[in-house]
Parts: structure tokens; C-alpha cells; sequence
């Protein structure tokens, strides 16, 4: 992804929004596998040992990251289907998080012209985020939800067999599968 570029003057509020929406929606495009590669079932078979099962789930989330993600904060919403105004609650702070800190490319400003510095928009987050889960008191449910994702990406992670995935370069290089710069080989004459 570019790096982020800030614009010299104030935008309204619409395109800053309209600009992380179109940033979320270019990410996930390009981040996330595709759903069928994801469920194929004819690459599911039974690991050998426990250090095959690791290694799947290294290599698996690895290359389903954006997947796996998503998957985990479906599981932590459905376990807020039972208290609606909580999944509304939560679905919108996800949503603010998503467009004023993860994909926020221009500054955010108070009163039309005086910019707020990122660290306050940080911690403005966080705070609504720990307030809205104290009071309406859905820490467990959120927990459990988490937790049935994070149970259910890791059996996934450890019975799809991951040979046949394939990273390209940059995400290899990034993974710590292959050294930035391409191989090292020895020199003919040592």
C-alpha cells in the first residue's frame, strides 16, 4: 500500500470519508483471497504430527490473513446478535476506526481549519472503544465471539493443506519466506 499523503489543505468531512472508503475497498480487494480458494474442500486432509499442524497454521495465515481476519470479527458480531444495540455500537466503532485511523489518508480537522494530531485521534478512539464496551456490557460476549473465531481460523489453518499456495514476491518478501534482495549463492571461487 502507498505511503500515506497529506493533502496542504482542509477537506470536508464527505471526502475524507469517501476516501476511506475507497482505501478499504481497494485494500480488501487486493488483500483478500478469494472466498472459494479459501473453502475448497479438496485440499483439506488430516496433519501427521503436531509440527505439521504449526507449520499449516504459520503458512495458512500467512496467506489468509485479510480471510482469517474477517472471519474473527464476523464471529465476535454474530455473538452480539442478541443485544442489537451493541452490534449496532460496536459495528460503528469498527466503522470509525476503519475511517479516521486504518485507512485515513488526509488529516482530521476540528472547526474546519485546525488539524487534530493523529495521537489524538488515537486516543479518542480508544477511549470511545473502552467506554462503549464498559457500558454496555458486552465484554464476554465480545470475548467468546473472538474466541470461537480465533478456534475455528485455527482448525481451518490446521487441516487446509498448504501446499500449492503461492505469495507473490513482495508478500513472500514480506512473510520472511524469501531474503529481500533474491538469493544469496556462493561465489565460483570459494
Amino acid at each position: 500500500m502507498a505511503a500515506s499523503v497529506y493533502t496542504t489543505i482542509p477537506i470536508s468531512s464527505s471526502e475524507m470519508i469517501s476516501r476511506s472508503f475507497h482505501n478499504l475497498s481497494v485494500f480488501l480487494s487486493v488483500r483478500r483471497r478469494p472466498w472459494s480458494e479459501f473453502i475448497a474442500t479438496d485440499v483439506f486432509d488430516k496433519p501427521e504430527s503436531f509440527d505439521t499442524v504449526l507449520v499449516r497454521i504459520k503458512k495458512n495465515s500467512e496467506y489468509f490473513r485479510l480471510n482469517y481476519g474477517l472471519l474473527v470479527l464476523a464471529c465476535a458480531l454474530a455473538s452480539l446478535i442478541t443485544t442489537p444495540v451493541s452490534l449496532v455500537l460496536v459495528a460503528g466503532i469498527i466503522g470509525l476506526w476503519l475511517l479516521l485511523y486504518v485507512f485515513r489518508e488526509d488529516p482530521v480537522f476540528m472547526f474546519g481549519d485546525q488539524p487534530i494530531n493523529d495521537r489524538l485521534v488515537l486516543m479518542g478512539l480508544v477511549i470511545i472503544s473502552l467506554l462503549t464496551i464498559v457500558f454496555t456490557g458486552v465484554f464476554q460476549t465480545l470475548m467468546f465471539g473472538l474466541g470461537i473465531g480465533i478456534i475455528i481460523s485455527a482448525i481451518h489453518g490446521a487441516f487446509r493443506n498448504p501446499d500449492g499456495l503461492f505469495l507473490n514476491e513482495d508478500e513472500a518478501a514480506s512473510t520472511g519466506f524469501i531474503g529481500r534482495g533474491g538469493p544469496k549463492y556462493p561465489s565460483p571461487s570459494s
